[in-house]
C-alpha cells in the first residue's frame, strides 16, 4: 500500500444537518385537534450526513461532515454533540440563512412519522475545499434533495479520484415526481435505498425485482429491508443478510447507520458479504437507543 493510499481513507458526508426532536413511547399518533403525550423525548443532531459520519468514526473510519449550519440558538445547541462526536467539522459553513432546521420525529411501535424544515441553500461554500482534501477517498451524499440542488458534485468528486455513494432518503415530491432522477444520479458508484424508496423509483413490488431493476443503473446496489435485513448486487454477485434480533427503541437513523457500517467495510475490503453483515450490525446497534448516532458507551 502506497503512502498516498494510506492517507486517503476519509469519508466526506454531504447533506443537511437537523436538530432532531424525537418523541418515543407514544400510545397513539396525533390527530388534528387532539393532544398526545409521549413517555420520553430526546434532542440530538440529525440528518443522514451527520449520522453516517458519526457511525463511521465510531467504527474507526475518519469522516468529515460537509454541511451548512445556522447561527440561531437551535442550531447552536447542536455544537456540544458535534464537537464530542469525533467527526471532522472543519468543512461546516455557518450562515444566518441555514437555520433553524428542526425535525420532529414521532415513534410508535417501531414506526415513525417526521415533520422537518429545510432552511437556505444546501451547497456549503466549503464544497470544493472539502473535495480537494488530500485524505478524502469517498464522498457519501446523504439525500437526493442535496444532489438535486448540486448536480455537478458527482463529476467534481470523480475528477478528484473519489468514489461516490448516495442514499436517496425519502422525499415524496423528488422521488415520485422527478423524471430525471436516474440521469441526475449518473456516476454514482454505490446506491443505498430502502425498500420503500426502491418501490417508488422502480414501480416494482418485490425486493428481488427492485434490485434487478436498479442494478441495471448502478454498479453496486444495496437494498435496505429493515427488520428483514438487506440485499445487494454488484455485477454477477448477489448477496443477502438477515437483520440481527434486537429490542427496537427507535429506528431513526438506522438506515444511515447501516450505510456507515457497509461503507466502512466495503472501502476496506471490497467484500460484499462482509460489508452487508457490517451494515446490518451497525443498523442493529442504532435502533437500540433514541436518536440516530451511536451512544457514547459504544464509541
Amino acid at each position: 500500500m502506497t503512502e498516498t493510499s494510506t492517507k486517503r481513507n476519509k469519508v466526506l458526508c454531504l447533506g443537511r444537518t437537523y436538530c432532531d426532536i424525537i418523541f418515543t413511547g407514544l400510545h397513539d399518533m396525533p390527530v388534528l385537534g387532539r393532544e398526545r403525550f409521549a413517555e420520553d423525548v430526546a434532542i440530538a443532531a440529525g440528518g443522514g450526513a451527520y449520522i453516517t459520519s458519526a457511525h463511521l468514526v465510531s467504527l474507526g473510519r475518519p469522516a468529515a461532515l460537509l454541511t451548512r449550519l445556522g447561527t440561531d440558538p437551535l442550531s447552536g445547541s447542536l455544537n456540544p454533540e458535534l464537537e464530542a462526536s469525533g467527526v471532522d467539522l472543519s468543512f461546516i459553513e455557518r450562515s444566518d440563512d441555514a437555520g433553524p432546521q428542526p425535525t420532529v420525529a414521532l415513534v410508535r411501535d417501531g414506526e415513525r412519522a417526521f415533520v422537518s424544515r429545510r432552511a437556505g441553500a444546501s451547497r456549503p461554500a466549503t464544497l470544493e475545499q472539502a473535495l480537494a482534501a488530500p485524505d478524502v477517498a469517498h464522498l457519501h451524499i446523504a439525500e437526493f434533495a442535496t444532489l438535486k440542488d448540486n448536480p455537478d458534485v458527482i463529476a467534481m468528486a470523480r475528477d478528484r479520484g473519489l468514489t461516490v455513494s448516495l442514499d436517496p432518503s425519502w422525499d415524496d415530491q423528488l422521488i415520485r415526481q422527478d423524471a430525471g432522477f436516474f440521469e441526475t444520479c449518473a456516476g454514482i458508484d454505490i446506491f443505498l435505498p430502502n425498500v420503500e424508496e426502491g418501490k417508488a423509483l422502480t414501480g416494482k413490488s418485490s425486493a428481488e425485482a427492485i434490485l434487478r431493476d436498479l442494478q441495471e443503473r448502478f454498479p453496486l446496489v444495496v437494498l435496505k429491508r429493515g427488520e428483514r435485513g438487506a440485499m445487494a448486487s454488484c455485477g454477477s454477485t448477489h448477496m443477502s443478510a438477515e437483520a440481527l434480533p434486537v429490542d427496537v427503541v427507535d429506528t431513526t437513523g438506522a438506515g444511515d447507520a447501516f450505510n456507515a457500517g457497509f461503507l466502512h467495510s466495503w472501502l476496506g475490503t471490497r467484500n460484499l458479504e462482509k460489508s452487508l453483515r457490517a451494515g446490518t450490525k451497525a443498523g442493529a446497534l442504532s435502533v437500540q437507543s433514541a436518536g440516530g448516532v451511536p451512544s457514547r458507551s459504544c464509541r
